[in-house]
Parts: structure tokens; sequence; C-alpha cells
């Protein structure tokens, strides 16, 4: 689904209680939630409703029709598919870069849609408990394929973690509230399943229709050295062929209610569908991206630690660093002092200027002090000249979509076994699957954790509760650790 630049902000959704989204959002981390956590959840849930109701509607009119449905999801694909080939033709004859003005720019993006994309899937996660209703299955496959069948390499969170990790911009819990508001939504949807199937439906096939968005932000992204893989790896898995955007379709079609309102569920469908245009969304994003005003955040933030840790001897304008760092108020000034003095040149590569060679390289006195996100946005801002983003020399992109690794062999048994030993079969090849993960890293401080783990469904006398043993470990908090993926491998095994 592509979203709308114009996205709906935070201050015109008048929050029902005193949680606001970020709140909520840490508190729903700990699925399953409390009962005062998952109240507040339906009230936002009923609020956020509320105001995706006013918004339109982009489905076909006529729901109860699955040739209606399909031939909208092709046309939808039809029409990205020209958008994208029209972009990668003006970027043939040169055009610059739609999204990013330069590599901050994009680290900034990346770092800025983390509280989304750090909860991808969750949405689904209150399926789980329902896996022995076939006709949810394809949801409940879905959330697997997210978790990555437990395969670290093609879980979406593990992924994005990797790609904050390896850039330095895990710093994004200082975000407005605004950035906060779709990984609510999921959370919340993913707590109050039972109360709300229809809007997870409408939601789930939104979110996994193609948006433009994603196919350029890949592209850009690799011709900025940045690893695009997180985002081709959803150009994939989601296609309507076959992927999670054809499964969407299936899913509402198997949830088609035979007998009652069906005019209702199609209305609640449409609203949980319109649920994604919510909050801060891609291109409002991208668009909010002041190279400026994020240099002066950045060294505010570090003006918290370092105004104690500078010698006297070190002055700027007759002042002293520590005393410019005691007023985050007045990094702005500072910052245009160290350009007077000499020690920022700008418009000039960053290499000339002494205040980067403070922070920059082995031996330099600050080193350390400031990430490569952090150093990257110093970088662009010196090489600029008004302040706005500065775009490296486009270099000829290789984008290589990897095609979404076919899901494992589900355990089969020959023969129909009585209750017994159905449970040692299916406890045979949990424990199997934990030994052979756990050997491999038996040096590990979680090697213990997933002998817990084996010990536990050892306990257990039936399928049932086994998997009802293994679902809280794959919520969204815990999905992404060595034991959630271990539990989401044992789990994909059971579910056939």
């Amino acid at each position: 689904m592509s979203k709308s630049a114009q996205a709906v902000p935070l201050r015109d959704l008048d929050a029902p209680t005193a949680a606001d989204a970020r709140q909520l959002y840490v508190a729903l981390q700990a699925i399953p939630a409390d009962t005062a956590t998952r109240a507040q959840a339906r009230l936002h849930l009923a609020h956020w409703l509320d105001q995706a109701r006013a918004l339109p509607n982009e489905l076909p009119a006529a729901l109860d029709d699955a040739a209606a449905l399909e031939r909208w999801m092709l046309q939808h694909v039809a029409a990205v598919g020209e958008e994208y080939q029209q972009y990668l033709n003006a970027r043939k004859n040169g055009a610059p870069r739609r999204y990013f003005g330069s590599r901050s720019h994009a680290l900034y993006f990346l770092q800025t849609v983390a509280p989304t994309k750090l909860v991808d899937g969750a949405w689904l996660y209150g399926l789980l408990r329902h896996w022995n209703d076939v006709g949810l299955h394809g949801l409940i496959e879905t959330y697997l394929e997210e978790l990555g069948d437990g395969v670290p390499e093609k879980n979406h969170v593990v992924l994005y973690r990797r790609l904050l990790a390896s850039h330095g911009c895990e710093q994004w819990q200082h975000l407005d509230q605004e950035h906060f508001v779709q990984g609510a939504i999921q959370l919340c949807l993913a707590s109050e399943v039972a109360h709300f199937l229809p809007e997870v439906i409408g939601y789930n096939l939104g979110y996994e229709q193609l948006p433009l968005h994603l196919l350029i932000t890949a592209y850009e992204l690799n011709e900025l050295g940045i690893d695009p893989y997180y985002f081709t790896l959803h150009v994939t898995i989601d296609n309507a062929a076959a992927g999670h955007a054809r499964k969407a379709a299936q899913s509402l079609e198997l949830a088609r209610p035979i007998s009652g309102d069906k005019r209702e569920f199609y209305r609640r469908v449409a609203d949980g569908y319109r649920l994604n245009e919510l909050g801060a969304s891609t291109l409002s994003v991208i668009a909010s991206f002041d190279l400026q005003k994020e240099l002066v955040r950045i060294l505010q933030a570090k003006a918290i630690v370092g105004q104690h840790m500078h010698s006297n001897y070190c002055r700027v304008a007759g002042r002293t660093v520590n005393d410019w760092l005691a007023h985050p108020d007045q990094i702005p000034a500072f910052l245009s002092q160290l350009e007077s003095a000499g020690w920022i040149k700008r418009g000039e590569p960053a290499e000339h200027s002494r205040f980067w060679r403070l922070i920059h390289g082995d031996r330099a006195e600050m080193f350390g002090v400031f990430n490569e996100y952090e150093q990257q946005i110093l970088r662009d801002w010196i090489a600029s000249s008004s302040g706005h983003a500065t775009g490296n020399p486009p270099r000829r992109p290789s984008l290589h979509v990897v095609p979404h690794r076919a899901r494992r062999h589900a355990f089969e048994s020959t023969s129909a076994p009585a209750p017994e030993r159905e449970r040692v079969a299916h406890l045979d090849n949990a424990r199997g699957l934990i030994r052979r993960h756990g050997n491999e890293r038996a040096e590990r401080d979680f090697s213990q954790e997933l002998r817990n783990l084996e010990e536990r469904l050892a306990t257990l006398d039936s399928k049932a509760a086994m998997m009802q043993a293994l679902i809280p470990l794959m919520s969204p908090a815990h999905h992404h650790t060595p034991a959630g993926l271990m539990a989401t491998r044992v789990f994909r095994k059971l579910l056939a």
C-alpha cells in the first residue's frame, strides 16, 4: 500500500487516555499485556479507526466479489510497476535521486522509521493461538514468514536491527509521537485480535500491497552503498502472484461471513485497511529531513555529557567549550563560531576541517564520541554550504533482488499414531531441532535458554500444549531472540 505524503499527524488524534503512542508502544511490547494496557489498546484502536473512516477508501466497492478484489490488486501492481519504470527511465536520463539527497538523509530515514520496522508483522501475532483454525493458516503463515520461519537471515526484525547497528542508527527513542503511531497500531491489533479480526484482515490486506516507495527506496539505498536487502526482501515476499499480497486476498475470502451482517464485516475490513495511512509515512519522513536541525539535535544530546569533559584551555570565541555545551539552545551559535574561527570549513570536504579531524580517525582526540550515523550527518553538513543535504555522486546501481527462501517442508508422519506416540513424535522433532541448534552454539550464553525450552516442552503431553508454550516466545518483543527463533522453527514444524 502506497502511503500518502500527507499522513495524519498525531496532533490531530486526540488520545482517549493519558497514554501517548510511544508509551503504548513500549507497554504493548510485553505481550500478553496487562488488563489496563489492553483496555488502552482497545480505546486507542477505536479512536484511530474513527480517524481512518474519514480517509478515502481505495478498496473496490464490492468486496464480496472475489473477482473484483483480484482485478483491483492486479491493477494496483500494474500501476506501481508503470510508475517505477518511469522513475527508472528518468534516472537513466540523468534525473537525480527522488528521495535521498545524501547518505545522511538515507540513514536518517532508516533510523526514523525504526519504530515501525522493529515490530514488522506484529499485527498478525494474536492469530497464533488460533493455529488449529485452517481458515487462518494463510495469515499465520504470513506471520511465520515475517519471522523468517526462525532463520535469523530471513527474520525481518533481525535484519532491520542489523541494518541499524551497521550504521550507528540504533538511537531512535527520541522520535516524535507520530513516528510511533504505526507501530502502536500494529501492537494494538496483536493484543486485541479477538475484538478486531476484520480490522486485522483489512490492515494486512493494505500493508502487503506493493508500494512504489519500497522500490525506489531499495534502488536509492543501493546507490548510496547501504544494503537494501531488508527492502528487496519485501518486494519479493509480498508479491501479488504467490506472496503475502496474494495470501492477504485469499485470507479475506476465507474469512468472509456466510451469514450475518456482511456489509458490516466489509466496512470493518475497509477501516482496518485505512489504518495504514495514520501516523508518519515513508514520504513524510523523507520530507522531514533537515540536515542542520539533525546536527543540532545530535550535538545537544552529546552536550549532556560533554559539558563536563573539556579542559578550560579549550575556548571558542572567548568561552570554554564546557560553557557552550552547558546551554543546548546555543549549539547553533557554537557551530557558527567554530566556522568563523576556521575549525569548520563549510562547502569543502570534511577532511579539510580541523574539527572533523578531532572526531574522525583511529588517532583522533575524540575517537568514539560520534558513531557512524552522527559522523555522516556532520560530514554532509560540512560539505554543504547551505545546510541542505548534498548528494553523493550517483553510481550505476546493481539492485540484486534475492528470492525468498522456499519454506521448509513441514514434519510429516506416514501413519496416524496414537495420542502418546504423536506426543513423542512431536517432542522428538522439537528436541532434535533444539539440540542441533544448541550444539552449534554451545559456547554461547543462550544455549542454556534453549535447553530450558527443550526441558519445558518435554513436560508437555500434547501438541496443543506445546504450541501454547511456544507462542509467547514468538511475540513481537521476543521472536528475534535465539529462543524466539528456535520457537518459531518448532512451531512451523508442528503446524503441519
